[in-house]
């Protein structure tokens, strides 16, 4: 197969709605099209807005539903959907997951439309466009970071994959997991020659810059022992201290927890590759699914939400709470109670709000309207708990709460608490509606990079240190009650503090893995398989029966 196919693929879908009179190419011609600056400027960024796709949808679905922190549970009549999130919820997927092969299709499109555009761009004489070779080396980087960028996620979920180099290669097997993470390797170790950094004080405005490639190739490291069976926390760390050191750009961290996220974040200084969003819901649709169908009230403004995810719960029916059972998971009461992200979210007008929970009782902190339920609480008051039961079946299918069971099957309405990590503005606000950018990588990643090798390499002490750093602007007056210390600090202490940092940011399943929970530890409705097969997901059967050479990961 040749990887022009998912170029072909992918405008399949773009151009359906267009007039069939119409021709299309599956490539651009340099000799005829590119004609100003502009024109390899737009070429330049057509394969980002693939990559905006690619950070959430079925990528978020696959990461997020596989690990601690949240689940779509059926709630009733809906969101049973052939049983799909309880296989994610249970380590029970199969080949067939439709996301597990839009997401395989995803990885190698984006590879392939960046392919694209860096060989025409490599034809280019960027003189005659009054372009410099440094702008085009900057560009070409830019690409080589984007291939390696889909190479590294694609890793990830599934081991080695076929490795292109240009359109025209032909039944491509896979290659090793060492091939692959080799090929990644020298494409950001090229990329951060090419590079300019990011200027000081400029807004992110999607373009990769030095620090971005370097971040990527930290994450490559430190994932390393999960990806190749090969320990390279030494390597992670030496970049992982140079980006705080400022040798890729000049960053910091934000000194609010709301700025990598409100709708000025391009503006955060801790921002190190975001991808612009204004006025698109495309990029936070995953988050929409979080909000019940009357949310509309309490935020004052339509999302079109679905009432599917929420928080996996902390409690019990009966409302003890599950850390007695397991250490990961409950992801909401991994909050301390002053921590200023547990406050539930409430908007104030002109870009000003608090907290990032819908949860308990649902006033509109906007108008005071009260939000009503319209399924097992029809009329009724709504209120988000923290727990997952059928309590509206009290006292017909089950006696006591005792007899509640509580699994992905037992949702209601009003199951769960729901995040708002991205802030939502009223009706009067509309101006602001999705300004915030999709954070890619942002500093605090690299804080938390540092500190988890530090506490590998045996210094916990200076792991606290960087931990702290980063929690203390969630505290008023940064009077943290639970600070980490060389005594508590250990890898489910680094779990706990990843998930709170970037809880809802697509990275669960990945850190799990890395930590070695993934596939031994116990969460809410899930038990371990102890069967490490299941930290590579299968290839889709799909992409296997349009291939002769690819083959299927072990255990599967």
């Amino acid at each position: 197969m040749k990887l022009t196919k998912y170029i072909l693929i992918l405008f399949t879908v773009i151009i359906t709605s267009c007039s069939l009179d119409e021709v299309w190419y599956d490539r651009v011609v340099p000799e005829t099209f590119f004609k100003t600056e502009g024109d390899v400027l737009a070429a330049l960024y057509r394969p980002f807005t693939h990559a905006r796709w690619y950070l959430t949808g079925d990528r978020w679905v696959a990461q997020e539903f596989s690990g601690d922190h949240f689940a779509r549970t059926t709630k009733g009549r809906h969101w049973y959907d052939g049983g799909r999130y309880a296989r994610y919820q249970h380590h029970e997927w199969t080949p067939d997951e439709s996301q597990l092969f839009g997401t395989w299709r995803g990885t190698l499109q984006g590879v392939a439309l960046a392919l694209d555009v860096k060989q025409d761009l490599g034809k280019l004489d960027y003189q005659e466009l009054a372009l410099s070779e440094e702008d085009k080396a900057a560009h070409l980087g830019q690409l080589d970071a984007l291939i390696a960028f889909f190479y590294l996620r694609g890793l990830d979920f599934y081991g080695g994959l076929p490795i292109f180099t240009s359109l025209d290669q032909e039944d491509v097997p896979r290659s090793t997991d060492k091939e692959t993470f080799d090929h990644i390797e020298s494409l950001l170790k090229q990329a951060l020659i090419d590079l300019s950094v990011k200027e000081v004080g400029a807004p992110q405005e999607g373009a990769i810059t030095k620090g971005a490639a370097a971040v990527m190739l930290a994450r490559l490291y430190f994932n390393a022992e999960a990806y190749i069976g090969i320990p390279m926390y030494d390597e992670a760390a030496e970049i992982s201290q140079a980006l705080i050191n400022n040798e890729y750009g000049t960053y910091s961290l934000d000194t609010d927890w709301k700025g990598p996220h409100d709708f000025e974040n391009d503006q955060s200084p801790e921002i190190i590759w975001s991808i612009p969003s204004e006025f698109n819901r495309l990029e936070y649709t995953h988050y929409g699914h979080m909000y019940h169908y009357n949310s509309r009230v309490y935020f004052d403004v339509d999302l079109g939400s679905n009432n599917g995810t929420h928080l996996q719960p902390s409690r019990r029916p009966d409302g003890t709470l599950y850390s007695e059972d397991f250490k990961l998971g409950s992801p909401y009461e991994k909050f301390e109670d002053t921590d200023l992200r547990k406050k539930p979210f409430k908007y104030f007008g002109s870009g000003s709000y608090e907290g990032m929970f819908l949860v308990g009782a649902q006033i509109s902190p906007i108008n005071g309207d009260q939000v009503v339920g319209n399924e097992e609480y029809n009329g009724q008051p709504l209120e988000f708990v923290d727990q997952v039961a059928r309590f509206s079946e009290l006292g017909s299918t089950y006696s006591t709460i005792a007899d509640l069971p509580s699994n992905i099957g037992a949702g209601e309405e009003n199951t769960g608490i729901r995040l708002v990590k991205i802030p939502v503005p009223s009706s009067q606000d509309l101006t602001l509606r999705w300004a915030a950018d999709h954070p890619v990588f942002r500093l605090a990643e690299v804080y938390l990079m540092l500190a988890e090798c530090q506490v590998r390499l045996g210094d916990p002490s200076s792991a606290a240190e960087l931990i702290n750093t980063v929690r203390m602007r969630a505290f008023e007056g940064g009077n943290d009650p639970n600070p980490a210390t060389s005594g508590n600090l250990d890898l489910y202490r680094m779990a706990d503090e990843w998930g709170v940092e970037f809880l809802g940011e697509g990275r669960r399943r990945t850190d799990l893995i890395r930590l070695g929970f993934f596939t031994t530890e116990k969460w809410w409705d899930h038990s371990p398989s102890n069967s490490s097969h299941l930290n590579r997901f299968p290839v889709p059967t799909a992409a296997l029966s349009a291939s002769n050479v690819l083959e299927q990961n072990p255990g599967y």
